[in-house]
């Protein structure tokens, strides 16, 4: 599986749609950003493809909208993940944003796993 090379400019777009609140971050991933609040990700940037994690009633909603596709690797997309299609304009793309940000927002905080100790 090849890794898709993420231009500055397109982490940029990305930043500017995510929603500036309490608890949201964005953080670099795999040579891409994720957009994450209480440290589960609800937004991300693959190759062109920008990309929601949705209740079902949300994945419903945005399946009905021509373009919308699956997120991830073709050979593994992300399961609870859509892309937004190509052409929608950037109100409507930081709409579901929002939408992916409330909906993680409901789910528990992700606790960091203590790191390993190291034999010395």
């Amino acid at each position: 599986m090849q890794m898709p090379k993420h231009s500055d400019e397109a982490k940029a777009h990305f930043r500017t749609l995510v929603p500036g609140v309490p608890g949201v971050e964005v953080k670099p991933m795999f040579g891409s950003v994720g957009a994450f609040v209480n440290g589960n990700m609800f937004a991300g940037l693959f190759g062109d493809s920008l990309g929601v994690k949705l209740d079902e009633a949300g994945l419903d909603e945005l399946r009905s909208v021509p373009g919308t596709g699956p997120f991830g690797p073709a050979e593994r997309p992300m399961n609870g993940w859509l892309s937004l299609p190509p052409d929608l304009s950037d109100a409507d793309r930081a709409d579901w944003f929002e939408r992916a940000r409330a909906h993680i927002e409901t789910l528990p905080p992700k606790v960091r796993k203590p790191a390993r100790k190291t034999a010395t």
